[in-house]
Formats: C-alpha cells, structure tokens, sequence
C-alpha cells in the first residue's frame, strides 16, 4: 500500500474470523475467497448497510503468515549471481525488471499451490482493469506492468481494505490519496474510484521512481513509504533493493512486496506455462457518466437506466451511502455504456414510491419494550399499534412485526411529473432542524394528530433521528373540512385549505364532512391513554362527554388503551 510512513506493527497482529474462510493454506474446510464480490469482511468506512457497498478484507491474516514462513527459509536475498530472468517464450516482454531468485520461486510455488484458487480469480478480475491501468501507465511514460501491483495489492477489487486502514485498488491510506488529489468525506471515497485512482497511483510511481531511478525501490517505496527506503539506503550505502533486503532494517512484510510482484507478473503474462487455463477474464470497464443532482439512490440510476441496481453500484463504488453526496450541487454518475440518451429522457420521469416494509422479531427472554424500540429506533406506541398489543408484556417465543421505511423508483408515464405515493404506515424520521409543525406541512397532517399517533407529550418533544408513524389512506386521499362537498387531494400538493384538513386513519372507521357539521369545525383525533377516562378527556378539550359519545358512536362510556377518538373542536 501507498505510504510515507512504516507499516503499523500491531496492524499485522489482528486476527479475525475471515480467516477461517479463506482461501489461503492447505487445510481442508469450506473455503472462500477473502475478494469474492459476494463475501462480506468489515463495514468499514461506509455509512451503508448494502452489502455491495461494504468493504471487505484484502489480505486475510492465514495468507500473510504462509507467505512469510516460506520466506523465512529461502535463505540470501543478495541477487549478484542471478542473471536478469529470460523466459523460454519469446513472444511474451517485460517492461519491469524480472529477475529469478529464492523468493520470487517461493510465491511461484505458492501461488501455483496454496493460493491457486485465489490467484485464478485474481487473473479472471484482471480482465475489467488491466486496459485502463495499462492505457494511464503508457500515457504516463511507466511500464506497463506496474499493472500487476493492484493485483498484489487488492486483488483487483475497489472494495478492498486492508488491517492498516488502506483502500482500494491501488490500497492508498487516507493521507496519500489526498495528498494526491483523491477526494475522502463522509460520503465519498475516491480511493474506491478505478480511474481516479488509477491516475493518482500512477502519479506516485512516477514521484517515487524520480526519487530512486530504479523500479524495484520504487516499487519498495509504494508499500512502506519513501522516507523509510531512502534512509535504508543511505545506512548501508547501496543502491539496490536485494542489497537492502539483507539486512534486517526491512521488515518481511515489507521485503516481500517486490518478489511477490514479479511472481505475479510472470504468472499473469504466461498463465498456461504456470498451470492457470481456461480463466474467464472479465470485460473491460466501459461506462458513460450522467450529470444528477446530490442525494439521487443509485437504486433511482438503475431504474432510470433500465439495468440493476447492483450495477450501477458496482460502477460507483466510491459513493458510501449508496447515493450522490448531499455535500455537492451536481455529480456524474457512472452508467452503463449506451444507456446514457435513455436516462436522460427518464430522468424528469421518475417517481419514488415510499411504502413500509415490516421483518420479525422473536422476542428473547430478556427482551422488553423499550430494548426493542431502542434496538430497532421506533417509538412504543407504533410498536403497539402495528401488532395490536395493548400492553408492553412481552412473551418470550412469540414474534414482533417491525416496520421499516422503503421506498421504491418507477417511471411516470411521458411528459408526467410525480410525487410521494403513499402506504397506510408512512415511517419519517426527523431531521435535524425539523419540527412538528414542518413535517405536518409536508405530510398536510395536523400537527396534533402526530402527536396523538406517536405518543408525544408535546409537539416539542422530538429529536434529529427520532422515527414518527403517520398513518396515511391507502389511496393517498384526505378530506378537506370546508363544510361544502367533500372532495380529495393527494399528498405533496398545495392547497389553501390545508389548515382545516384532516387525514383518513387506515384501518379506523372513516369520517366524512356533511352539511349537518358546522362551518367552522375542526375535526382532529385523540388517542386514548391509559389511565384515560371519557370524562377527562372531555374536560382537556373542554367538550361534554355526550359530545364525544356522540361524535365517536359510543353506546357507553367505557373507552380502552390505543383507540382514537374524534375531537370536533368548533
């Protein structure tokens, strides 16, 4: 990895469980390998859940420790006596010096053995990047098989970190890449980014190789930093890296790095001759770019491109929320080639569908309410609602529905323009600067009936984070009070009657607006507490129990927990 700095030694002392998936030893368990698109290591750095958007480990700790017990037993690193290596093939040229020795044969072995199966996927993943590696190295005046250090350093995957918090294909800590013009914020990472970090990689080797005149420092240099090499040089007055590597100034983990590269060169350029046939390289990346505003899902591109949402963000890796960046006015998205004249049509069309998706809880012996609400960030009185529950007694066994916000992309027909459709449980969470009083605008939902639903003890009372529950008609309608003919509206649009608007409850019996009400009624709704009477009730909105009793068709006044009762304040 890239850095001016000497490796952290406890970075190398931390083992995890990856470990026992890899496919890395000899040992006969289920094995995966440690890049495998599908192979989940960490969520580091990623404020995503997505599991295309995670990052994930790019050297698991059983292939460091193999590669340097062989190295440990190859004895001199000196190279005086070993001719420059010259392969048997004479079609294939190599514009990095190769020369053959112990420890270039030791990862010869190894990856011909042990790491078989992950070199294989390596040279198949070689095929999306090594045209645009090769074509930024040649422009640049660089061999071109400098190509093969993203190889030994990744595994050719964007998504790669390593124990020392580098990332990437090219595996850049966090100071480097600024420093070499690579933008990292909360929600992008352009070390995850192929072709700007290609460039940047390839603007170091160049500093690196200005600095040294010799590519195998240079390449030295990339992993354990300039000023390290440079000093080792200088102590024991040589000028090559074998020289160097005698000593015991260099750490292993630092004097493999140029070996392993050459072994991967060798291989890579002649895999049959090394046991390697029948890979299926990938295609080479190709993409368009489109111009969208901050905040865009990528699940919104997909749609908007007719492709999967998984390849939009496999072209967009560097995007950690899974969305544009909300810090910028505008950013170019990565599309598929040729889709570009089809999303820019699409894009005035589309149309986010939010809904509420429900996943089960099977309560634990310890649960409890408030454990639950705090675990899943929803408030008690939409727990109890969505699974009919007039108490908070929990048994043990029995499951928990548990509401959760979606929303989903579609296309408008030609020349429409949209806005939220809604479900009967709309899920909003606040957000900073946020007040009641604005999300009822927004939702054209009193504010008190909020409050009600959500079992706030005042319209004050709510914080950034905090998770509200609007219940919504499932057909987006509400019924304006106006004490003419009841007419609807959807939600989003701008009526001047939304001050004496009320909203239809889902499952709860409809209200309707006759003639027989008064003009100037409001109609909002409260829900009973416990502890509630109808008789306390009555006096907090100074009304007559008869007058509820009426309103609500209530043949008694007995009330129970969670029901909502119609408030007529004239």
């Amino acid at each position: 990895m890239p850095q001016f700095s000497s490796y952290n030694l406890k970075s190398f002392c931390l083992i995890t469980a990856v470990l026992l998936l890899s496919s890395c030893g000899s040992k006969k368990i289920a094995v995966h390998d440690p890049l495998s698109d599908n192979k989940i290591a960490s969520p580091v750095s990623s404020l995503s859940t997505d599991p295309e958007l995670l990052l994930i480990e790019a050297e698991p700790e059983q292939c460091l420790t193999e590669e340097l017990e062989a190295l440990r037993h190859t004895g001199s690193w000196q190279t005086q006596n070993t001719p420059t290596f010259q392969d048997s093939n004479k079609k294939t040229s190599y514009d990095f010096p190769i020369v053959l020795n112990k420890q270039v044969e030791a990862y010869l072995n190894i990856f011909k053995t042990k790491q078989k199966k992950t070199f294989a996927r390596w040279l198949a993943r070689s095929g999306k990047y090594l045209p645009m590696f090769k074509k930024e190295l040649r422009d640049a005046g660089l061999p071109e098989d400098l190509a093969y250090l993203a190889m030994i350093e990744s595994g050719f995957s964007q998504r790669a970190h390593s124990r020392a918090k580098a990332v990437g294909l090219w595996q850049f800590m966090r100071g480097t890449g600024k420093e070499y013009n690579l933008h990292i914020d909360r929600y992008v990472d352009e070390r995850r980014h192929a072709e700007k970090s290609t460039k940047a990689a390839v603007a170091l080797l160049s500093d690196l190789y200005a600095r040294f005149g010799n590519w195998h420092l240079a390449v030295a240099g990339y992993n354990a930093g300039a000023g390290k090499i440079g000093k080792g040089l200088k102590r024991y007055k040589t000028d090559n890296f074998w020289s160097l590597a005698e000593h015991r100034y260099l750490r292993l983990e630092t004097k493999r790095y140029v070996p392993k590269l050459i072994a991967a060169i060798l291989i890579a350029k002649n895999p049959k001759q090394y046991g390697f046939s029948n890979i299926k390289y990938d295609s080479p990346l190709e993409y368009d770019t489109l111009r969208v505003g901050p905040g865009l899902n990528l699940n919104a591109v997909a749609t908007i491109c007719n492709t999967s949402s998984k390849a939009i963000k496999r072209l967009n890796r560097e995007l950690k929320t899974g969305r544009t960046p909300l810090n910028k006015s505008h950013y170019d998205v990565q599309i598929p080639l040729g889709k570009k004249e089809l999303a820019e049509a699409n894009l005035p069309r589309l149309h986010s569908v939010v809904s509420t998706g429900y996943k089960t809880h099977v309560i634990r012996k310890h649960d409890s309410l408030s454990k639950i609400c705090k675990r899943y960030n929803i408030n008690k009185t939409t727990l109890l609602k969505v699974n009919n529950l007039r108490s908070s007694r929990l048994v043990a066994g029995k499951h928990l529905r548990i509401p959760y916000r979606t929303t989903q992309y579609r296309l408008l027909p030609k020349g429409s323009t949209g806005n939220i459709a809604t479900n009967d449980l709309i899920l909003h969470t606040i957000k900073s600067g946020e007040t009641i009083s604005k999300i009822a605008t927004k939702y054209n939902v009193p504010a008190e009936l909020i409050v009600s639903w959500n079992g706030l003890k005042s319209v004050h009372k709510i914080r950034a984070g905090q998770q509200l529950a609007l219940y919504i008609d499932g057909g987006n309608k509400m019924i304006t009070n106006t004490g003419q003919q009841a007419m609807t509206k959807r939600i989003g649009k701008t009526s001047s009657d939304n001050d004496s608007s009320i909203i239809i409850l889902a499952e709860q019996k409809k209200f309707s607006v006759t003639d027989k009400t008064p003009v100037n009624t409001r109609v909002s709704w409260y829900q009973v507490r416990r502890g509630d009477s109808l008789w306390t009730i009555a006096r907090k909105f100074n009304l007559s129990t008869k007058q509820l009793k009426s309103w609500n068709k209530l043949k008694s006044n007995r009330i129970k927990p969670g029901i909502k009762l119609k408030i007529n304040n004239v």
